[in-house]
């Protein structure tokens, strides 16, 4: 089957470049983490999760909106307490997109407690 769609526009190049879905999230990937090298931001976890590898994963939240972060091993033993879910942090992080599912998230470099959190 062909599937089209029409768009009425002749703004779209003639020539078609396909990509594969793979080399798309890699280009996304190098466009994320070369725009923003380094950013702060502050949000209360949630979902936090603790897997045997010694990572933890988590989102980051506000009121209206969520992002998932990634705190490696190396880093999560330099934390001096435990991090839990409704706990407001903030982190100074590197963007990154995993590219097996062409989600975005954040690398923590850095955190900080906040305090507690009002979005349990």
């Amino acid at each position: 089957m062909n599937y089209s769609l029409a768009t009425g526009t002749s703004n779209y190049p003639t020539t078609r470049r396909v990509f594969q879905v793979s080399e798309l999230n890699r280009a996304v990937r190098e466009l994320l983490e070369g725009h923003f090298l380094l950013i702060w931001l502050e949000g209360e976890i949630s979902n936090l999760a603790r897997p045997a590898s010694g990572h933890l994963y988590f989102s980051l939240k506000d009121q209206q909106a969520q992002v998932r972060c990634a705190l490696f091993r190396n880093r999560a033993r330099q934390l001096s307490t435990p991090l839990s879910n409704g706990q407001h942090i903030l982190v100074r992080a590197r963007i990154s997109l995993y590219e097996p599912r062409g989600e975005y998230q954040l690398i923590i470099e850095q955190l900080e407690d906040a305090g507690e959190g009002a979005l349990r």
